[in-house]
């Protein structure tokens, strides 16, 4: 699934070629995504001019003056800026035709993507008003994080990867993020001091720095918005590594199941 850092390489790849272009047509080729994109949106869209190009969470929104277009890339999710007249593949369910002659096409094998419009303020979007902050912004720091932990006997693991506490913080970083704080992926969030919090904060903001500096992870069905695999998964320390030994200290990775994903984590270097 794209997490934050690869949604955040999808918007820096396709924002110089689409801010300040005018939308010429809507191709829908199935309404089938997440939820049914709204037939009316060919006529809504047309001869509007994208002014924005930003992301909340795992959702990009571009601003068309009149209204919002709010696109999620689901599980499998992906954009490609291409030429309008390139035939489309199977799986190619939505263009954005643009007056240029490009075009923003949107590919999804499952089907868990989305485009959702309002003309409301796009952070009131109900998908959208419940999110905890941004995990790179400055409303994210230890007394945020430590206060909404506070009597909290849920594993810190889980605990992160709510988009209500923060967002973004997907599996495979989740992993990575407790690896650098040094902290077991099973002890309760309610039970981590200060300190520990503090370095957990630290090793969230640097992880995403990095791997959105990297253009993300590399998964099976991702790759970045000019067709290049993302390279942050050359530098991971724990995750997808059970039983190879610790980069750090040479023990071997182990993995357990939480809340019926994998967690890979080192029992010496985290307790």
């Amino acid at each position: 699934m794209p997490e934050l850092p690869e949604v955040e390489t999808t918007r820096r790849g396709i924002e110089p070629h689409i801010k300040g272009q005018q939308i010429q047509t809507l191709i829908i080729r199935d309404h089938r995504l997440r939820w049914p994109i709204n037939p009316e949106l060919p006529a809504i869209l047309k001869q509007a001019t994208i002014r924005k190009v930003q992301r909340r969470a795992k959702y990009l929104l571009l601003d068309c003056g009149h209204g919002t277009l709010i696109i999620h890339l689901g599980m499998s999710g992906s954009l490609r800026i291409l030429d309008a007249s390139l035939t489309a593949k199977k799986h190619d369910h939505v263009d954005i035709v643009f007056s240029n002659g490009q075009c923003l096409r949107f590919h999804d094998p499952r089907r868990f993507g989305a485009l959702l419009w309002t003309t409301e303020k796009a952070l009131d979007h109900p998908r959208l008003i419940g999110l905890g902050p941004e995990p790179l912004s400055d409303a994210f720091n230890v007394d945020w994080l430590q206060d909404r932990a506070r009597g909290r006997k849920q594993a810190i693991k889980t605990f992160i990867m709510d988009s209500r506490i923060v967002v973004g913080v997907g599996n495979i970083y989740a992993s990575e993020v407790l690896f650098l704080a040094g902290i077991h992926p099973s002890r309760a969030a309610g039970r981590i001091a200060t300190a520990r919090y503090t370095k957990l904060v630290d090793a969230i903001k640097q992880v995403l720095s990095e791997a959105i500096a990297q253009g993300g992870t590399t998964l099976r069905d991702f790759t970045n918005s000019d067709g290049k695999p993302g390279y942050f998964a050359q530098s991971l320390n724990v995750y997808g590594r059970a039983g190879h030994a610790c980069k750090h200290c040479g023990k071997t990775i182990k993995q357990l199941q939480q809340g019926q994903r994998s967690t890979y984590y080192c029992g010496h270097c985290q307790h």
